[in-house]
């Protein structure tokens, strides 16, 4: 069920806009200093300081509305948060504004984002979008490429805010059927029992103890430059299976699908910009739920790949069904293999809901993602593929253990666990919350993408577009 229509999109440049000035704080005086005597008495009396997001009307003779400030703060309060101007177009009244104040060209691309995605809302089931206030593209922006990464996050937010009992695996196959159509892209799905015969034994062994059927959804786009495989874990419910969640931890369990969500919206982005490359998306989609047929703590699993698994929680299930998806993607041998997921409360643990961890062997590669991360303002943090820990995951009597005792270091060992079924191909995982528990400018409370503009940034570098 897609979230109501709303306008993420630059108003037409022949609409009639009123100039808005961003004015920072200790730039307050100087600004006045140059404005009429009226001007400044109005602003000064208003109680205006040009704080970060504060937003004024300055009328004019007539009395309407001939100018608005925005408060851009300091160079020490934009750096403590994200989308600055975002906090100042969800401050101003509706209407259509232009601005009259230059960005640096470095910046301008993410804060025109950031405004677009101020007007995104969650209505499907409550509310209506409001009116909000709109942007005349300012010189300078490629606003097409703007209002595609706006869709892209969108997409995100609507697949991981929508509730499970509406975005089940075939709501999601759904969803990556239509965005397929959108884009000229062609896609497979392989479903329940036949996941066994098509050797993705782990995907059905997760799935299977829902009557909603376990699938291996597999996009593809595009047949000329490098080629790039995302993984994405779409477990759309996780009650933890037999190892059941207690009732405070299940709660946000519908999120759990935020590592298909993202890759989806990266997805649109990629095929929107028209990136010259091969796209390959997999989603191993499944619901984790209790049942006669459930699979057990105890048991051992074989994988796609041959390595066999001993299960010793039932409630580690994301892992398990990214290995045989990427056991499948390693198989074609792509030029990058990236794989998202909301997989362990570990990394909440480590670096909060703002950061998205990501593990990759690659120095160079580590560095670019960092890089692009900042220009884009879309925090990333490298965690380590610490390979003496990969003790920590043989169990002894099977290959690997998807749930190492102790609880030390569990976002790590779930990326060795990973990267085992990758084996040649350069690969890069992502631990991700997908979630934000409160609402900052331009990122309301609810789903939310992390990452996946920072590697769509730094993709022309990785793959030598």
């Amino acid at each position: 069920m897609p979230s109501a229509p709303q306008i993420l999109a630059f108003a037409d440049p022949d609409t009639p806009a009123l100039p808005l000035a961003l004015v920072e704080q200790d730039g307050l005086d100087a600004f006045l200093a140059d404005q009429p005597a009226q001007v400044a008495t109005w602003v000064r009396a208003s109680g205006f300081a040009a704080a970060l997001g504060e937003a004024l009307l300055i009328p004019g003779p007539d009395g309407q509305p001939a100018l608005a400030l925005g408060g851009y703060g300091s160079a020490a309060t934009r750096r403590r948060g994200r989308f600055p101007l975002a906090a100042v177009a969800a401050s101003l009244p509706a209407g259509t504004y232009a601005l009259s104040t230059p960005l640096p060209a470095g910046d301008l691309e993410t804060e025109c984002l950031g405004w677009l995605l101020t007007g995104y809302a969650f209505t499907t089931y409550a509310g209506e979008p409001r009116p909000g206030a709109r942007l005349i593209a300012p010189a300078g922006i490629d606003a097409a490429r703007v209002e595609a990464l706006a869709a892209g996050e969108a997409l995100t937010r609507d697949l991981i805010i929508t509730p499970a009992s509406d975005m089940g695996p075939a709501e999601l196959e759904a969803a990556a059927r239509d965005l397929a159509q959108a884009f000229d892209a062609t896609i497979t799905v392989t479903t329940g029992d036949d996941l066994l015969a098509a050797n993705h034994p782990m995907i059905h062994a997760v799935g299977r103890a829902s009557p909603r059927a376990p699938r291996l959804i597999d996009m593809s786009w595009g047949n000329a430059g490098p080629r790039l495989t995302l993984v994405g874990k779409g477990v759309c419910f996780d009650t933890g299976g037999l190892n059941l969640k207690p009732g405070a931890s299940m709660g946000l369990m519908k999120k759990d699908m935020g590592g298909a969500a993202t890759v989806l919206g990266l997805a649109r982005d990629i095929m929107a910009l028209g990136l010259p490359l091969q796209l390959r998306v997999l989603i191993p989609a499944v619901e984790n739920a209790v049942s006669g047929n459930a699979f057990r703590p105890g048991d051992i699993l074989t994988s796609r790949k041959g390595l066999t698994v001993e299960i010793n929680n039932t409630d580690a299930e994301g892992r398990l069904v990214l290995a045989d998806a990427l056991a499948l993607a390693d198989e074609s041998r792509p030029d990058l293999i990236v794989s998202m997921a909301t997989l362990t409360g570990a990394a909440r643990v480590a670096v909060g809901q703002d950061l998205a961890p990501f593990y990759v062997d690659s120095d160079s590669t580590a560095a670019a993602l960092a890089t692009a991360a900042d220009q884009v303002s879309d925090p990333v943090w490298r965690m380590p593929f610490h390979d003496p820990y990969e003790a920590l995951i043989e169990p002894g009597i099977a290959d690997l253990d998807n749930a190492p005792s102790g609880g030390f270091a569990g976002s790590i060992t779930a990326a060795l666990f990973l990267r085992r079924f990758v084996t040649d191909t350069p690969y890069m995982h992502f631990d991700i919350f997908g979630w934000t528990r409160a609402s900052f400018p331009a990122r309301p409370k609810g789903g939310v993408g992390m990452g996946a503009r920072a590697l769509l940034a730094a993709l022309p570098g990785m793959l030598d577009l």
